[in-house]
């Protein structure tokens, strides 16, 4: 392209400091370096973890930054090494790499890579320099992504090349929320054909788990939030009941033990309180029962679990797509885990990211499942904060924000 080898100059979303709003900016995009590849972003998700960044609470964070990590664009050029794609081809971008090379990327059992945030940051590329600048100052990466410019450059291995069929507008979600709500169902609770489950929190991650547990044969799905409005869209993916605790004088845990006789096989946690992971583990049948973590603790939070919650048999996970915010911490007492209960985390719903993005979208473009029923808002970029209101209020699923 004729772009290729020069510095280009394009629009992106600033965060200046925490606390403020966006800001749509000017900004100079650097051409890729060794193993790195620069893209023009087409169409963007906002994702909540976004959210965090523009408060400030998202862990080791460093500002001026450009936010985004939910991208899907077309590959404008390659820097030197780089195999896996070619100018022209269609992408998409996500936030846990996978190098290919460290024991993690080598084990078949492990989606972890050494090159993830929780190990190495990512607010400069992997050299420790920056390849964005605005006014003339360097401008911060985020989680080596930063889709929220329409160029962007990016390590090889946090981007896979997708059919060339793919809606980029559509597909986008597959970087992040759908991935890890679907992949907790799929992947981590491994929800057998016939069990019946219970769903806490009907935002894009929770909807996701809903389309998990119907897509792996669950007979029985019950949908729970305390926004009703929320209700029609979790019974179009697949809820087969919706219920609101407020309209109940007991603990939810105990009108869902009312509702399946002995609890459900499997519950999910996608809201991310100490309350409701309790409300969610105690839900679960007392011998086999399974609850699932997919929420993010506020920082600073700790869950005290009741050891005779787990005695009898019931497990818990965690599957997250980030990470916990800065000082979270989950307080385990040894006597919970001496009749061999696990309790396991995953990422990003237990997908090795690269490997699987291009099966996730091959399996989207056979109506395998429907992710687009997550897209409640289509908005132009220069619209961003936005989307960021809408998701706030409450009042959007998944905003999509097109350049």
């Amino acid at each position: 392209m004729a772009t290729s080898g020069k510095v280009i100059r394009c629009r992106a979303a600033v965060a200046w400091a925490a606390g403020k709003s966006l800001s749509v900016e000017e900004i100079e995009v650097a051409p890729p370096k060794a193993r790195e590849v620069r893209v023009k972003i087409v169409a963007t998700g906002i994702c909540r973890t976004d959210d965090h960044v523009l408060d400030g609470t998202f862990p080791d964070l460093q500002f001026p930054v450009i936010p985004g990590h939910e991208g899907a664009g077309i590959v404008e050029s390659i820097g030197e090494g780089v195999t896996s794609v070619k100018p022209g081809d269609k992408v998409i971008l996500f936030p846990l790499p996978q190098c290919g090379e460290c024991s993690f990327c080598l084990n078949p059992d492990s989606n972890y890579c050494l090159k993830t945030h929780l190990t190495e940051p990512q607010n400069l590329m992997p050299d420790k320099t920056t390849r964005f600048t605005c006014k003339g100052k360097q401008i911060q990466h985020f989680l080596w992504n930063s889709t929220f410019a329409e160029y962007t450059v990016v390590p090889e291995y946090t981007l896979a090349k997708i059919d060339a069929a793919a809606p980029l507008d559509k597909v986008c979600l597959l970087a992040c929320g759908f991935p890890t709500g679907y992949g907790a169902a799929v992947n981590t609770a491994k929800v057998k054909p016939g069990s019946t489950c219970a769903v806490f929190g009907l935002g894009g991650v929770g909807l996701s788990v809903v389309m998990g547990c119907k897509a792996a044969g669950a007979s029985r799905i019950i949908a729970i939030d305390i926004n009703k409005d929320k209700f029609a869209k979790a019974k179009e993916m697949g809820a087969t009941e919706c219920i609101n605790p407020q309209d109940f004088k007991k603990p939810i845990q105990q009108v869902l033990t009312e509702m399946t006789g002995h609890g459900v096989d499997y519950s999910f946690e996608a809201i991310g309180t100490a309350d409701t992971l309790i409300a969610a583990l105690a839900s679960c049948n007392m011998n086999t029962g399974v609850c699932v973590m997919v929420g993010e603790p506020p920082a600073g939070s700790t869950v005290p679990i009741d050891p005779f919650l787990l005695l009898s048999g019931r497990t818990c996970k965690g599957t997250v797509v980030g990470v916990l915010p800065a000082g979270s911490t989950v307080p385990i007492d040894p006597f919970l885990l001496l009749s061999g209960r696990t309790c396991k985390g995953t990422l990003a719903g237990g997908w090795k990211m690269r490997d699987s993005i291009p099966k996730l979208v091959a399996s989207y473009l056979e109506k395998k499942f429907n992710s687009d029923l997550l897209i409640t808002h289509t908005l132009p970029f220069a619209k961003i904060n936005e989307g960021f209101e809408l998701l706030r209020a409450g009042k959007s699923i998944r905003t999509v924000m097109l350049f």
